[in-house]
């Protein structure tokens, strides 16, 4: 199928690794113009001659989008390099685990800076630019956690990922009228090379076995392909008429009705 994304401009947040890497693959794979931040120089440029050698063309921007600056530094350099922006991932993000009663204003203020401000700051910044270009695609990296209760330890986490759903929902609304989609991308338990559960796997393999008998209906983890591909698709005009919306790629992990 065709995305229609061909020589599309899209920005990804954190796209050195993890799902941020698997999503500016996949809408590099459908012909757009990349645009990649993370705050290391190395992991950038190792993530750009991958993409590169797929074929893309790439810009590297090095910034942390969680501090004051970081998101007008990435939208700035798309401006200088294409003019347009049509797509924007905003995938940046992490945790911080602990009982409720023991995490402090500082904690919640951190992962509030990185989980959510980050994104929201980096949306600001983009919507001029799409509304020039008469419309475009704005997608926010959640988590099944976002949609239901993640467990004890998991309240800053859970917190922060809801949030994302709930404001996006409200800006797709407000930018309706003007062509811009909003919607999110709710995955489950993902296992690429490096990331927290191949680590777990490699630690605990027994552990993991067992995990993913006890919660995953397809019986594996996700792979960071399928996420990237759910984000290819969200940002095309094949999804012309989602918006609002948070589409999980969990494999039935999640227990959401809605």
């Amino acid at each position: 199928m065709d995305l229609g994304l061909q020589g599309k401009v899209a920005a990804v947040t954190g796209g050195s690794r993890g799902l941020g890497f698997y999503s500016a693959r996949a809408l590099a794979a459908e012909g757009a113009r990349i645009a990649i931040c993370a705050r290391g120089e190395e992991g950038l440029a190792a993530a750009a001659g991958t993409l590169r050698a797929d074929g893309a063309e790439v810009l590297t921007v090095c910034c942390d989008v969680a501090e004051e600056g970081g998101a007008g530094a990435l939208i700035e350099a798309v401006r200088e390099r294409y003019g347009v922006l049509d797509v924007l991932v905003n995938n940046v993000g992490g945790n911080r685990r602990g009982r409720f009663e023991e995490v402090g204003d500082q904690d919640w203020l951190d992962i509030i800076q990185l989980n959510v401000l980050s994104g929201f700051r980096t949306a600001r910044l983009a919507i001029p630019m799409m509304r020039a270009g008469r419309g475009g695609s704005i997608i926010f990296i959640s988590s099944v956690f976002g949609r239901e209760k993640g467990g004890p330890g998991l309240s800053i986490y859970n917190t922060t990922k809801s949030a994302l759903i709930s404001a996006a929902g409200i800006m797709a609304l407000e930018l309706a009228p003007e062509g811009i989609r909003v919607n999110c991308v709710a995955p489950g338990s993902i296992q690429f090379p490096g990331g927290n559960w191949d680590k777990r796997v490699q630690a605990d393999p027994e552990g993991m076995r067992a995990f993913v008998k006890a919660n995953l209906p397809l019986g594996r983890f996700g792979r960071g392909e399928e996420v990237g591909d759910v984000v290819a698709f969200l940002a095309s005009e094949r999804a012309s008429l989602i918006t609002g919306a948070c589409i999980a790629a969990d494999g039935g992990q999640g227990r959401s009705l809605v």
